[in-house]
């Protein structure tokens, strides 16, 4: 499963387990509750007939002086539960009939033990319910999730053609005419849509979850190289030392890329792009001397942007990607200073 399926699984889940949980324990409670008035009924029913034979071998019988005693009235005390009851012919002295508590105590913690035996199977019950009905309820947003990532991968797939001719178009503009701005233009557009038909793919492949160890340092030798082809006139500084890391080669390669990348395209000209570790070798960096941003807390928001260039997807599937392998990435910026991104690797 993907994490939003598996997000949307345990919020089903939850939803349906624990609302069902405080319903039945609601009326759990509730027949216990009853099955406890209902047991001293029992017990003053005993009593009662008790008073006419005084044949009840579990209850102490006693006579007692009159006084403000209620009649017909079961009494719980600390060590025991009584009732008083008239003697015929005497006005003076009630009869008084109890039950030891130690002995009514057990009878609770047998009912006890019975309605939590039985909660508990009915909760296990429950349980299996709620996984049920959570699988049941993900199958739409599982079929939706396919055929939606199916028609993109189609689209991506008719981008291939066009994007061609407009690569060679362009190239043979070029060497027909020499550069100039109106093709530099055409050229870094095709390229941006090469990047998102990249970055799209890397994050509709689900390749995610299948992670390796692999070296930091090489692999930010390679993404560097690739950024200042790009950007000649960035100068990219990597101070990362030796380092291993776990997680997928593919999707952490365009989270570094789309940062690379987003780092010489904002920042200034003959700017600097640092990268470096922290202290501890647990955070990953990426400082730039540019623009800045103006709303730090909206850059990995969908189609969000500052500046005229790109369509404001790049950073949204860097969150993206960083949430499924379990990286932190967080955003520092001044605007007219430039920005870090961290990325924490453990």
């Amino acid at each position: 499963m993907k994490k939003v399926e598996l997000e949307s699984f345990f919020k089903s889940f939850s939803i349906f387990f624990i609302s069902i949980g405080i319903l039945i324990g609601t009326i759990y409670y509730i027949n216990y509750t009853k099955e406890i008035q209902k047991l001293d009924d029992e017990i003053f029913s005993k009593m009662k007939i008790c008073s006419y034979d005084l044949k009840c071998e579990e209850y102490k019988i006693n006579f007692v002086l009159t006084q403000e005693q209620e009649l017909y009235k079961l009494y719980k005390i600390k060590d025991a539960l009584f009732s008083y009851f008239p003697i015929p012919s005497s006005v003076q002295n009630r009869l008084e009939i109890s039950l030891d508590l130690e002995k009514y105590n057990d009878i609770i913690k047998e009912m006890q033990k019975q309605t939590i035996i039985g909660l508990l199977f009915v909760m296990v019950v429950v349980l299996l319910l709620s996984g049920i009905f959570a699988l049941y309820s993900l199958y739409p947003l599982r079929n939706a999730l396919h055929l939606t990532e199916e028609f993109v991968k189609d689209i991506l797939h008719d981008f291939n053609t066009p994007l061609s001719t407009l690569r060679l178009n362009s190239s043979m503009l070029e060497k027909e005419f020499g550069s100039n701005s109106k093709i530099s233009r055409i050229q870094r557009s095709v390229q941006t849509i090469l990047d998102l038909q990249i970055n799209l793919r890397s994050y509709l492949n689900n390749v995610v979850s299948q992670k390796e160890e692999l070296d930091l340092v090489e692999l930010l030798k390679q993404r560097v190289v690739m950024a200042q082809i790009s950007y000649e006139n960035i100068t990219y500084i990597n101070r990362v030392g030796k380092k291993k890391i776990f997680t997928n080669t593919e999707a952490f390669s365009r989270v570094l890329d789309n940062l690379l990348s987003n780092a010489g395209k904002y920042n200034k000209t003959d700017g600097t792009v640092e990268i470096y570790l922290s202290s501890d070798g647990k955070v990953l960096s990426i400082k730039d001397s540019g623009k800045g941003i103006q709303k730090p807390q909206k850059v990995f928001d969908r189609f969000y942007k500052e500046q005229e260039r790109g369509v404001g997807i790049g950073l949204h599937i860097v969150k993206k990607l960083c949430d499924e392998l379990d990286i932190k990435v967080k955003v520092e910026s001044e605007v007219g200073k430039g920005s870090i991104f961290h990325l924490e690797l453990e």
